[in-house]
């Protein structure tokens, strides 16, 4: 879809008329709530110095194309709150390594878009003090999916050249791509630099990309992707051609279904949409066998949550109103200050995993919990491992249903809310890159997941969905 785009804005094209009417456009939709803040100014400047520098003679691989980026990914200048009213007005004095990437390529940053509070839910709604959840763009009477939610919004909503830039931890990508029926890729853990990322979980987070066609998705991952000396745990695994496994076609590609993931709990219109799929990759000449992993299946939902909460509470450390923060009159003890601070800026959903991380944390439960959750872990990568011996991809449903009305999602518990990741927590612990495919333009996905740095494999697969 972009392409046709960025090559009439390369060959001298002003691409300023769409930037306008993007920003026109997310007026009128703005009580679907998929921004935190715009940025038309700062999309006015990087516009012109598209044009100056196609000018000079340049080439620009993603010439003038509007890009919104996730609220917890930093950009320069620009309020960058990770939907958290605790970091509301703090404005970065730089920009993350992917959109310092994404700038150099062409593109035009329109906005931050908004999420759940520092990435803590999976259906859009556990917003922070202050923020309005985001509306599903086929009824908003939905939820969009979490925690990239504003992303995914945005994504299938506008009708103009986009591509929203999400960041997973476990799941946070692909839900909402599915939710909001656009393509949703999370690539290998090192792949995407996280240098500007305000972290969730450090050794789960993931920046990838949001779109409604499969080779938008493959030309950003081209921009963003590949080793960043500010990050260290970026691989230097060379960056492949994505682009040019989309038309492969998919005759040889041994695909496994995953047995559990098609099991109690997945709403029978889902399975049998996405078991059209895989008897369409079938006929394309695709092998397709069925495999089992019982210890993901088992184990990874506590597993990752254990390891997440213990992590997210680690981090949100820093937020206290000292050094980083929203800050009060000192008034009292530390422990008094720093306590009125969290309980005033702090979401229900945050604290409750401030509270559950520094529990698997503490001295008499750290090994029964925490570092016992590692242990699996290690299991977990070692049983998927063991499936890509004889398997080039995984196939199963993104998720368990469809977007819920946002009244059922209040009713649910905490358990019933974490338990919705069941299908998309294991790629995440694991560290491998997945893709959201949405299965007839629907709010319905078909996950596919590949081994490490092995996204290419994604892409032919997703390209032989039609």
């Amino acid at each position: 879809m972009i392409q046709e785009y960025i090559k009439r804005v390369q060959s001298g094209e002003d691409c300023s008329e769409v930037i306008a009417k993007f920003f026109d456009e997310a007026k009128r939709i703005e009580n679907y709530n998929y921004f935190t803040v715009l940025t038309p100014e700062l999309a006015k400047e990087q516009a012109l110095l598209v044009s100056k520098r196609i000018k000079a003679g340049e080439f620009l691989p993603l010439a003038g194309l509007p890009v919104t980026i996730k609220d917890c990914i930093c950009v320069k200048g620009v309020e960058t709150t990770a939907g958290s009213d605790i970091l509301r007005g703090y404005k970065p004095l730089f920009n993350a390594s992917v959109v310092q990437r994404l700038i150099n390529a062409g593109a035009v940053i329109v906005g931050k878009t908004s999420q759940d509070e520092f990435g803590f839910g999976g259906f859009g709604i556990n917003t922070g003090v202050g923020f309005s959840p985001a509306k599903n763009p086929l009824d908003p009477s939905r939820v969009c999916g979490g925690s990239s939610s504003g992303c995914g919004g945005i994504t299938r909503k506008t009708s103009l050249a986009h591509v929203g830039i999400g960041e997973s931890t476990g799941g946070s990508i692909v839900n909402p791509a599915a939710f909001c029926g656009v393509f949703g890729l999370c690539p290998t853990y090192g792949r995407v630099s996280r240098y500007g990322l305000i972290d969730y979980a450090n050794s789960l987070d993931k920046i990838g990309s949001l779109a409604k066609d499969l080779g938008d998705c493959a030309s950003v991952m081209s921009v963003i992707s590949g080793f960043d000396e500010m990050d260290e745990t970026t691989s230097t695994c060379p960056v492949p051609d994505y682009g040019s496994f989309l038309a492969k076609g998919v005759k040889g590609l041994r695909v496994a279904r995953i047995k559990e993931a098609f099991g109690e709990g997945v709403d029978e219109h889902i399975k049998n949409k996405v078991h059209s799929v895989i008897t369409n990759l079938e006929k394309q000449g695709a092998s397709i066998r069925e495999v089992s992993i019982p210890v993901v299946a088992e184990y990874a939902v506590p597993v990752y949550y254990l390891i997440a909460m213990s992590e997210a509470s680690t981090n949100l450390a820093k937020f206290c109103g000292m050094r980083y923060g929203q800050h009060a009159p000192l008034k009292g003890s530390f422990d008094e200050y720093f306590s009125a601070v969290r309980t005033r800026h702090f979401g229900a959903e945050a604290k409750r995993r401030i509270l559950l991380g520094t529990f698997a944390r503490m001295a008499g439960y750290r090994d029964a919990y925490y570092l016992k959750a590692l242990k699996i872990r290690t299991l977990i990568i070692e049983e998927y491992k063991k499936v890509f011996c004889s398997s080039d991809v995984l196939v199963s449903p993104t998720m368990p249903v469809i977007p819920p009305v946002f009244e059922d999602v209040k009713r649910l518990t905490p358990l019933q809310n974490y338990m919705m990741d069941i299908l998309t927590v294991g790629p995440n612990l694991a560290g491998l890159p997945h893709l959201s495919v949405p299965v007839n333009k629907e709010w319905v996905g078909v996950m596919f997941t590949a081994d490490h740095y092995k996204e290419e494999l994604l892409f032919q697969a997703g390209g032989g969905c039609g």
